[in-house]
């Protein structure tokens, strides 16, 4: 006979991993599974996004898909189950519906520690390890879950019936993320009425219990609209926007810079005549062939000659330990602007590439980035970076540091104006460069040598070679 316990064994619950230095949450874009499918080892079942990248997640395990916990489109809390599988599925019959209300129970009721279960802390993730159970504090997920199966209204009633009122237990059975929103909306789950299994409060509970004040005329669960990317009437004069993921991120990191850093930005407009004649001459070099050149290619190749030339610049600030760092590597950040928002991968190790090797990272780091396939690895660990508003037609702007970074460098629009040239006023190409530095680790010296020295460089493109 088949015992419940067995039951829940069987049934694997697959939990929405730390994609990438302790990130926190993260959206489910896609589904490519659904209830009944079969499943491998390694298969890739949902697509997510993160505050940093949209990324594939692959089912550790072989099975069939009993149930997907979430709809498209809704946020989930890291460690938060997203997917059933049944792992036997050739065993036998065994009822999901009573295993799954069993391991629901179990996670919910309080209990003495098992002997073997493994120690609180650190607990092995998709990238490298996420953080201590013990230690964060969760952000309640922005969507509801798939409603539960028996209608919250019927049990209310048959509980009134029977007992008069709800019951109200001392200490409600709650998960802990139910009890944080239930603390984030104001609401005492002693009042709320349990519709779970055993009497545990859900998410749906809490809701319900805060619907009365968060809306100004009742609506029904059924037809609660589902998390949308804009939210808009027909007439409306306005729209509003859902701040998550990678615009979540951004917003948070430039908040966190502009008022941790002390920002400096210095300016220098110069002729890039010499430049542009090189990029010319190198897209037609055959050791250039089927690389993109272009004038960035070589505005980083110039970066990276200053910073050899004044590598204190290249550097971090360590407010825990009161320390400068000195990075002794340079990891070249390019800002890309893609449909999901701003995002800063960085091209690891450029100061070691020559110059065809750094014309296939930029093209590598940019199609990566359009196709929004960008890894948060490729997005951590940048030194300086820069940022090329002049694709827009602009002249320049003060950029805001990319946070843990030094330096950026931005790039105003390459124009055709009047210069004065050996003496006379000729038509050359001309661009006005901006650098932003973190005025902690770099004073206004040393941040005017770095720009002169990259302004010099496209002024004379052969310094790449003497300088370099």
């Amino acid at each position: 006979m088949t015992t419940m316990t067995e039951n829940a064994a069987r049934y694997r619950e697959f939990k929405m991993p730390d994609v990438g230095e302790g990130l926190t949450e993260a959206e489910i874009l896609k589904w490519y599974v659904k209830p009944g499918d079969t499943v491998t080892d390694g298969q890739v079942v949902c697509e997510v996004e993160t505050a940093k990248a949209a990324v594939e997640l692959p089912i550790p395990y072989d099975g069939v898909v009993q149930k997907l916990h979430f709809e498209e489109g809704v946020t989930v809390d890291v460690g938060t189950a997203i997917i059933t599988v049944d792992v036997a599925p050739d065993s036998g019959y065994a009822p999901f519906a009573e295993a799954a209300e069993a391991a629901e129970a179990a996670s919910a009721a309080p209990a003495e520690p098992a002997e073997d279960e493994a120690p609180k802390g650190r607990q092995p993730v998709l990238v490298g390890y996420g953080v201590s159970e013990a230690s964060t504090k969760r952000r309640p997920r922005k969507g509801v879950s798939v409603p539960e199966q028996a209608p919250a209204d019927a049990l209310r009633a048959v509980q009134t019936e029977l007992n008069g009122q709800a019951p109200a237990p001392a200490r409600p059975l709650a998960k802990p993320p139910v009890r944080k929103l239930a603390k984030d909306l104001g609401i005492d789950l002693a009042t709320v009425v349990p519709t779970g299994p055993d009497g545990i409060v859900t998410r749906e509970d809490v809701h319900a219990a805060a619907a009365p004040v968060a809306e100004p005329a009742p609506v029904s669960r059924e037809t609660t609209p589902a998390p949308a990317a804009a939210v808009q009437a027909f007439d409306a004069r306005e729209t509003r926007i859902p701040v998550k993921g990678v615009r979540k991120a951004t917003a948070q990191a430039m908040v966190g810079s502009a008022f941790t850093a002390p920002h400096v930005t210095e300016f220098v407009t110069v002729d890039v005549t010499r430049t542009m004649k090189l990029v010319e001459e190198l897209k037609s070099d055959k050791d250039m062939a089927g690389l993109r050149v272009n004038p960035l290619l070589l505005i980083a190749k110039a970066l990276l000659v200053a910073i050899k030339r004044n590598p204190d610049v290249n550097a971090s600030w360590d407010e825990v330990n009161q320390e400068i760092v000195l990075k002794h590597y340079v990891n070249l950040g390019i800002a890309a602007a893609t449909p999901r928002g701003l995002i800063v991968p960085n091209i690891k190790d450029a100061h070691t590439k020559t110059l065809p090797q750094l014309a296939e990272s930029l093209g590598e780091l940019v199609s990566t980035a359009r196709e929004g396939k960008t890894s948060p690895a490729a997005m951590s660990g940048g030194t300086v970076t820069i940022t090329n508003v002049g694709v827009f037609g602009v002249d320049t702007g003060t950029p805001i540091l990319n946070p843990g970074e030094s330096a950026i460098l931005a790039v105003g629009a390459i124009k055709l104006q009047p210069w004065v040239h050996k003496g006379k006023v000729k038509p050359r190409q001309v661009t006005t460069l901006a650098l932003s530095f973190d005025h902690r680790l770099v004073d206004g010296e040393l941040g005017s040598k770095v720009l002169a020295d990259v302004a010099a460089v496209l002024e004379q493109p052969k310094r790449l070679i003497t300088w370099g």
